[in-house]
């Protein structure tokens, strides 16, 4: 029987620790962000200014947190964070994972932890955004049953705005990564 060219072409899954932010991966996770910026400059409607300060942005306050993934050789490979900006409501951001590492199962990972956390932090809804070009993220995000609620234009480019109703979805079994 022939695999079709999807398994064929796509990398195996590798290991990978996801553990929590540490004040040692600040510069790190600075570097893996400005990697994947599209077009190379950051966005009019990003400051960027919570990579200066992780642990202000996103461990200060409740409902709040960070992760990174380590890959076998304790190198970051990814990472992500949510902030809390309104009661009952979590905002998933900095999704990123290293060039050399994707489609390998980390982004699923990463994503995994962040909506297990806002579970444990009672949130009822999940937001995040992506621009058009992050086609693999918009299926990852897909695949863990977020609904794309708007599209508009930034700086020439499409951002996509995604929500997760936990309070239905936990009504129903979790997607398998």
């Amino acid at each position: 029987m022939l695999k079709s060219a999807t398994a064929v072409n796509k990398p195996a899954e590798i290991q990978v620790k996801i553990r929590p932010f540490a004040p040692r991966d600040a510069e790190v996770c600075k570097r893996l962000y400005f990697e994947a910026v599209l077009g190379g400059s950051v966005a009019k409607n990003d400051t960027a200014l919570d990579m200066d300060d992780i642990p202000k942005a996103y461990l200060s306050s409740p409902g709040g947190n960070f992760w990174v993934a380590e890959n076998v050789r304790g190198e970051i490979v990814g990472m992500i964070g949510v902030q809390q900006m309104e009661k009952g409501e979590g905002e998933i951001r900095r999704l990123r994972v290293r060039q050399d590492h994707r489609r390998r199962g980390i982004g699923g990972k990463l994503l995994e932890t962040a909506i297990k956390h806002c579970r444990e932090m009672q949130h009822l809804k999940v937001k995040l955004d992506t621009f058009i070009e992050r086609e693999p993220a918009i299926k990852l995000f897909e695949k863990f049953k977020f609904r794309l609620t708007r599209t508009r234009e930034i700086s020439g480019k499409k951002v996509f705005y995604f929500y997760l109703d936990l309070y239905y979805s936990d009504r129903r079994p979790p997607p398998k990564p």
